[in-house]
């Protein structure tokens, strides 16, 4: 009988926790953690590579580079993948791995659990199997996260519950399927890909992200721009920012040649996305600078999004607003441009 080849990539996360003295730490090999479904070997072939054994909280871009770089080496060797991944960054990991992974013809599933797969009670169990169901679907392509049944496109995953099984949820586009008793049931089957993977092996860290509270002050901003190349703005609403701060940032980016420094305005709403023409607070300052506007797009995907984007360093700043833009995996469905 024929079975799927698929390598378990196993960085650490609750999922592979046990308990400690200090709480619970992850500890537990990959293949420690996959004798705990003995039915996988009536699914797949399974295999087992670790990357690290972290709290996913510690988790940087570096890691995610280095979970890329894995999948690249054995593409060719396997048929799919699934991250066994903490859950607290598990959708910034996911949004990451769709950047620097595109086209893929072979399914990436990156799952967790709440509770480890040591514990009676636990979704750690249903989580893997989950996912390999889905990783052995015809049907299943590109970076997917598969958490509590749902089949969730990899930039629009995020986590929404902080112990509930049902945590993570796709926010402003429908989740891609559910996986049941019977198989998959596709809502939105993910496009075949034509031609070669495309693996990218650079992100830039020079990504700011500055959540807008009430009253806050405009003089933090000098130093964010001092020091880095990119600030993205979580404004208010579907686009609101303080008079205070407008002023500040247009003063700012006055000093700079156009596209040295790049602006992102995001919401901090979680769900229907920005606007920034609505309201006379937000269109006040979309009249006055040139800048990147969020959309529907998720935190997640934007902030990766934006690392990916500013390591394309040759780009002029019209190819890398345009390269913002265009749809990844699901992220966007707005096709804008700056002023």
């Amino acid at each position: 009988m024929f079975m799927q080849k698929l390598l378990f990539i196993t960085t650490g996360g609750t999922i592979a926790c046990a308990p400690t003295d200090k709480g619970l730490s992850p500890s537990m090999s990959g293949m420690e953690l996959l004798r705990h479904l003995p039915e996988l070997e009536n699914m797949c072939e399974a295999h087992t590579l670790p990357l690290f054994s972290i709290d996913s909280t510690d988790m940087t871009p570096r890691h995610w580079l280095a979970i890329a770089a894995a999948i690249e080496k054995y593409y060719d060797d396997y048929d799919g993948f699934i991250v066994c991944h903490g859950t607290d960054t598990m959708s910034y990991t996911a949004a990451a791995l769709s950047y620097l992974i595109q086209n893929s013809a072979k399914p990436i599933v990156l799952t967790g659990a709440q509770k480890p797969i040591s514990f009676e009670i636990t979704d750690a169990k249903r989580n893997l199997r989950d996912s390999v169901i889905c990783a052995t679907d015809a049907s299943s392509h590109d970076v997917m996260l598969v958490f509590d049944g749902r089949i969730i496109a990899g930039t629009r995953a995020k986590k929404e519950k902080t112990y509930s099984f049902d945590a993570f949820v796709s926010v402003n586009y429908p989740a891609l399927g559910n996986v049941t008793d019977d198989g998959i049931m596709w809502f939105i089957r993910p496009p075949e890909p034509c031609g070669e993977p495309i693996f990218y092996d650079e992100l830039s860290t020079s990504v700011f992200w500055l959540k807008l509270t009430p009253g806050i002050e405009p003089d933090i901003l000098p130093l964010i721009f001092d020091k880095y190349d990119c600030i993205a703005v979580e404004s208010f609403g579907v686009g609101g920012v303080p008079q205070s701060i407008a002023d500040k940032l247009e003063a700012l980016f006055a000093s700079y040649k156009k596209g040295e420094k790049l602006l992102v305005m995001a919401t901090q709403v979680p769900y229907e996305g920005s606007n920034m023409a609505v309201y006379e607070v937000g269109r006040r300052f979309k009249d006055k600078l040139c800048f990147l506007e969020a959309h529907d797009m998720t935190p997640e995907a934007v902030y990766t999004k934006l690392m990916w984007t500013l390591a394309q360093t040759a780009l002029t700043f019209e190819q890398k607003r345009d390269l913002f833009y265009a749809p990844v995996n699901f992220d966007t469905l707005k096709r804008g441009k700056s002023k």
